[in-house]
């Protein structure tokens, strides 16, 4: 986002989440960048939410190098403290997707039957 100001233009480099399409608009940038990765089902990507789905780790390491040079490439990065890596399962958008099963979260469970 660009603002031209008596000063000059002023680009800030980090989306303001205050703006209603914001969220839209990064899931549009992920999405381009990240198209032909997600097409072939390797991983996913939810706005900033990325998950990673290859079974031997050569792939897994390979397909982590090619995706954090796009991001740096278009100015994004990854904080490495919010990675969870070479999980077996792991927690996405409200459930647990492992290797061979995707299930639910066992609080959600817990409460339909309780």
């Amino acid at each position: 986002m660009i603002f031209t100001t008596s000063e000059g233009s002023f680009e800030s480099t980090v989306m303001f989440f205050g703006l209603t399409n914001s969220p839209v608009t990064f899931q549009m940038i992920m999405n381009e960048l990240l198209r032909d990765l997600i097409n072939i089902g390797k991983m996913a990507a939810f706005i900033d939410n990325v998950i990673i789905g290859i079974e031997n780790e050569e792939g897994h390491n390979e397909l982590v190098g090619e995706i954090v040079k796009r991001l740096k490439e278009n100015d994004l990065y990854v904080k490495p403290e919010k990675c969870k890596w070479k999980m077996r399962e792991v927690e996405f958008l409200g459930v647990i997707i492992g290797l061979e099963e995707i299930k639910m979260e066992k609080e959600k469970v817990k409460s339909v039957l309780d």
